[in-house]
């Protein structure tokens, strides 16, 4: 298998909340693969990394969840963006906006 880059330390809560955004209600294996296909394979979230920062959003309010049957009959926990969740949303991505323009300034300085 080959080696692929592990996701920025901070941006894991930005990109799931950012898929359930865009995509609505999904189950944790949906969101992953979701990131791993648009980052086309660079990106994958471990179950490890994911279900733990899931129930994280859980407890700090930004998702809620309901069991519910996904597309291959099975019993499965389906995540969806809170009012919250969309507010947290927007600070994750001004604080990676502002890093990565910071970062690009270090690059490019002379």
């Amino acid at each position: 298998m080959e080696d692929r880059p592990d996701i920025p330390p901070g941006t894991l809560y930005m990109l799931i909340l950012k898929t359930l955004a865009r995509r609505g209600a999904m189950h944790g294996y949906g969101i992953a693969q979701h990131i791993q296909q648009v980052s086309e394979d660079v990106l994958q979230v471990e179950e490890g990394s994911l279900y733990p920062a899931l129930q994280r959003m859980l407890v700090k309010g930004w998702v809620v969840a309901e069991w519910k049957q996904s597309e291959n009959n099975r019993r499965a926990r389906f995540y969806k963006l809170t009012p919250q969740g969309r507010k947290q949303l927007a600070r994750e991505l001004r604080e990676f906006e502002q890093v990565m323009g910071a970062i690009a300034r270090v690059i490019e300085a002379v």
